[in-house]
């Protein structure tokens, strides 16, 4: 099946993503809903993407090899597992923000607001709570962040940030 330029940006976002969400494509693409972009995979990349156990996105091994683009999360010695904490992760320049303020494993998790006042701190920068949330979902899915429920969902990462290597994509 061959691919046309927008389809392989497309499929390239969904390798670097993974795993990922309807909204979180949504959002890269700029489609109107999470059913347009359901659409969309399912018109367009159907032989190169699937849902995990958990409905999250995923591309197959050949998407990656198709558009030569590493994966967003890479396990030891390259399996994936949900399990794990990943050697790698590749993410937005948000997300990785948000993973070197956010608490560490030995800390008290926190907040989202929390999380929002130390990226203002450190980075200058002031982004929607909304973004920051969907950032630490983010994080959570690839393993590196988790989240403890307590008046409000709260967060902390996994790992120390020395144990993991973070690239930013675009």
């Amino acid at each position: 099946m061959s691919l046309t330029e927008e389809e392989e940006e497309r499929l390239a976002d969904v390798v670097r993503l993974q795993p990922t969400k309807n909204k979180e494509l949504q959002e890269k693409w700029g489609l109107e809903g999470g059913s347009e972009v359901h659409r969309y995979l399912e018109n367009h990349l159907k032989d190169y993407y699937y849902r995990d156990d958990n409905s999250l996105i995923r591309a197959t091994t050949e998407a990656a090899e198709l558009v030569g683009v590493e994966p967003a999360v890479e396990a030891e010695d390259g399996r994936e597992s949900v399990d794990e904490v990943p050697e790698v992760i590749r993410v937005p320049e948000l997300q990785a923000q948000v993973f070197r303020v956010v608490a560490g494993p030995d800390d008290r998790t926190e907040s989202v607001v929390s999380v929002l006042n130390k990226l203002r701190e450190e980075y200058g920068v002031d982004p929607e709570a909304g973004d920051i949330r969907s950032a630490l979902q983010s994080l959570r899915r690839k393993n590196v962040v988790e989240i403890e429920y307590r008046t409000v969902p709260t967060f902390r990462r996994v790992v120390e940030l020395d144990e993991i290597e973070v690239e930013v994509v675009e």
